[in-house]
């Protein structure tokens, strides 16, 4: 794959490669970026979002990255207690839904809950749950934690059909001079109940049965902020990101990068990085 001339990559002992703009006055932010599971091209996406988040942002992207394609991938820097300390926000965007250890699971939850800001992408959503979690799950109940960090609880999803976008919050500064679009073939995550998320972009799906020829339309929530846990950290997610074509689309780039931007503080109220946070180009 070719790499825009002002990214770097750099083999990082146990993580793969990171991206990084071009070295500037101010230090970028540690971004790590975890990736891999079942039913998707991660193998693509990583580097996808890796660079097109790198030319939106002064960051220095990490890869926590697993070649497991089952729903039963793991990753080894959860299992250490402190894994987040190094990063400034972590990108979950990983697709384990039958990994249901509470301690491992725990080790995640606790590096959000003690601060460390998250970037979700589309089958986070639907990792780590256990129990009766297609019904709407409890507060403070064993399996509501992943989805009370994340702020609104999904466990299903529709055909891949085009979903048109619709602005909620057009005065978030993560939407601010943003246009409403209509995706390619994605996946409308369902929404079993909105526990603290605040929406920023409802998602619209029609089905048409060609037998009848009736249309069913559905809509439901698909990119939210929230704050979580006792040090309301930062929590920016987004259903959208099945395809390659969604994930390498500009604005679906601009959407994540401004949302993780967001998370750190680092997004100004009119859409763009604070001084120093900016891509640094040649």
């Amino acid at each position: 794959m070719n790499f825009r001339p002002f990214l770097i990559a750099t083999l990082v002992l146990g993580a793969g490669f990171f991206f990084t703009s071009n070295a500037a006055d101010t230090p970028p932010l540690k971004v790590l970026l975890v990736t891999g599971g079942c039913c998707h091209d991660y193998e693509k996406q990583r580097f996808i979002l890796a660079e097109g988040i790198s030319a939106r942002a002064n960051v220095e992207v990490t890869f926590e990255h697993s070649a497991d394609k089952t729903v039963k991938a793991t990753f080894e820097a959860y299992k250490n207690k402190d894994w987040a300390k190094p990063y400034d926000v972590v990108i979950h965007d990983e697709c384990s839904a039958n990994i249901t250890d509470p301690e491992y699971v725990g080790n995640i939850i606790a590096a959000h809950s003690n601060g460390t800001p998250a970037v979700n992408l589309h089958c986070a959503m639907h990792s780590y749950r256990w129990g009766n979690f297609k019904e709407p799950v409890k507060p403070g109940a064993d399996n509501a934690h992943w989805y009370e960090m994340i702020g609104l609880q999904s466990y299903s999803h529709g055909p891949q059909l085009p979903i048109t976008l619709t602005l909620v919050d057009k005065t978030s500064p993560i939407l601010l001079g943003m246009a409403e679009w209509t995706t390619g073939n994605e996946e409308l995550y369902n929404n079993v109940q909105i526990l603290t998320a605040h929406p920023l972009i409802k998602g619209k799906q029609t089905q048409l049965n060609e037998k009848t020829g009736e249309k069913k339309e559905t809509e439901t929530v698909v990119a939210w902020t929230n704050e979580y846990g006792p040090q309301k950290t930062k929590i920016f997610s987004t259903t959208l990101g099945h395809n390659n074509e969604t994930v390498s689309d500009a604005r679906y780039l601009d959407l994540v990068t401004r949302g993780l931007l967001w998370a750190v503080d680092k997004l100004g109220e009119d859409g763009k990085p604070v001084a120093g946070y900016e891509a640094k180009q040649k």
